[in-house]
């Protein structure tokens, strides 16, 4: 199943009237859990909760609680015998108004009103098999992705669906290498100090997100444009300061997808990057 889809079923599930009985079903519906796996988990076959919830093993346990109680329930999962010994990935509590999930194994944690999971269906994906993004192996990097590029890199593809079709995939992952650039060239101080690129991004685009695309792709024409030639492409003053980059990278269109509030924030988020080796 898509990232995209689990995130549209997530939207759709929020949507509904919260059903406590139904809500653990619906939940791993989301992401492609079968009928059958869903029917032996009703029956009890598979289900290994001992807190009356659902625990789908090796996957998560969740249980619905009583208003006002996410708090304490996700504490009483995380402290259950059974989460520990089916080895749950995740745990996850609501009362259907407030809603609170963990990641066993990074110990990260949502906290959020009910409505709004859906914006955090990234953390989830790991129970659909989708944990990093995929090689960007068309570009010159070989890279090991962190959590936080692989939220940003979804996201975007959730905002922007056509960037995700077969003939915008070198679109999409010769942008991402761009990005990884700049922010391996702000760690390394390649721009200055202070991390300029994410600085500039941080000062020049709207809280919004409404103009995030058009300052990146300025910063990328900048890059793509020789000092004696700026004038004549009419480069600002703000992104007059990033040096020229030659070799291709930034050769070509600079076209950049839309960013969305939270996509803006995963950007914000990605404050160090270590350049894995570079294929020469």
């Amino acid at each position: 199943m898509k990232a995209v889809e689990i995130a549209q079923a997530l939207t759709d599930l929020a949507e509904q009237p919260f059903d406590p009985a139904e809500f653990p079903y619906a939940f791993l519906e989301a992401f492609d859990n079968n009928a059958t796996t869903l029917k032996r988990l009703r029956e009890g076959t598979t289900n290994k909760s001992d807190l009356g919830g659902v625990l789908k093993a090796r996957h998560i346990h969740i249980l619905t609680c009583d208003a006002g109680r996410a708090e304490q329930t996700l504490a009483a999962l995380k402290a259950s015998k059974a989460t520990v010994k089916a080895k749950a990935k995740f745990i996850l509590a609501t009362d259907g108004a407030d809603f609170e999930a963990e990641d066993l194994t990074s110990g990260d944690t949502v906290v959020c009103a009910f409505k709004d999971f859906p914006d955090y269906f990234d953390f989830f994906l790991p129970l659909a098999g989708i944990s990093t993004v995929r090689q960007i192996s068309e570009n010159v990097f070989d890279i090991n992705a962190t959590k936080r590029l692989n939220r940003l890199y979804v996201r975007l593809l959730l905002d922007n669906p056509e960037w995700g079709t077969s003939e915008r995939r070198h679109d999409v992952n010769h942008f991402m290498a761009r990005l990884i650039f700049c922010f391996f060239a702000d760690d390394t101080n390649i721009f200055g100090e202070n991390g300029r690129f994410k600085e500039t991004l941080a000062q020049m685009s709207a809280m919004d997100s409404s103009d995030t695309h058009e300052v990146i792709s300025t910063l990328f024409l900048a890059m793509n444009t020789k000092r004696e030639e700026r004038t004549a492409a009419m480069i600002p003053r703000w992104a007059d300061g990033f040096p020229y980059v030659n070799g291709g990278l930034f050769s070509g269109r600079v076209d950049v997808p839309q960013f969305s509030k939270i996509a803006r924030s995963y950007l914000a988020a990605c404050r160090t990057f270590t350049l894995p080796k570079i294929i020469v």
